[in-house]
């Protein structure tokens, strides 16, 4: 009986760990799109916004205890309710860095971008798909799918370093850009990091699945 509800459980929070992470994705989205529109409104919107992913995180970690605390886990539980833990915790950072991406926003006010975007949209769907198929691999304990999406943060790398010469070479060509091409490349940044948390998580979903913890995203790029 204690092993049935102890599943259950686990599989409530399987649930609540996705939607988290359909949080993130949403509000990773959104700021992009926010800032090729220059729309302060809706920035404003995602900042607030982020008290509701860092609230889920906190259910969520709470419920991750009273489970330790209530159904009398073996090793292979606490393996997953450890997983768990540290998967909301890259969540809610990731959730912290598109908020970073809304504030960027905000702080450029209506001043206009100093080029077109391309690039930055770029990593935002690689490094969001990269996210959407690790919580698909986390729900199917897909070792496999999880090893191989860590290998994409490469992609997600180039990006950045493109995106960051090609406002490196705006600022020196003209050094009154310096003000609007800065803040690009934070919000780049912010991309580049989630999809470094994406791999935390694939690691997570290895451990989970094998049992063995190891670094999975070591990078040829």
């Amino acid at each position: 009986m204690i092993r049935e509800s102890f599943s259950g459980r686990m599989r409530e929070l399987e649930k609540e760990v996705v939607n988290m992470g359909d949080m993130v994705i949403a509000a990773t989205n959104r700021s992009v799109e926010a800032l090729k529109a220059r729309n302060i409104d809706d920035a404003m919107k995602i900042i607030a916004d982020d008290l509701l992913i860092n609230k889920k995180r906190w259910d969520i970690e709470e419920r991750c205890i009273k489970l330790i605390a209530l159904q009398q886990p073996v090793a292979s539980d606490l393996r997953e309710i450890i997983a768990v833990l540290n998967i909301i915790t890259d969540l809610e950072r990731m959730g912290d860095y598109a908020e970073g991406i809304a504030k960027i926003v905000v702080m450029l006010g209506t001043e206009p971008l100093v080029k077109p975007l391309v690039d930055i949209p770029r990593m935002e769907e690689k490094a969001t798909s990269m996210l959407k198929r690790s919580l698909d691999a986390f729900v199917k304990r897909d070792a496999k799918a999880a090893a191989a999406i860590c290998n994409e943060d490469d992609d997600v790398d180039m990006l950045y370093d493109q995106v960051y010469r090609e406002l490196l070479t705006y600022m020196i060509g003209d050094p009154k850009t310096i003000s609007r091409a800065t803040p690009l490349i934070w919000a780049a940044h912010n991309l580049e990091r989630i999809a470094d948390r994406v791999t935390n998580i694939c690691e997570r979903i290895v451990f989970l699945a094998t049992g063995s913890m190891q670094e999975i995203n070591v990078s040829r790029y």
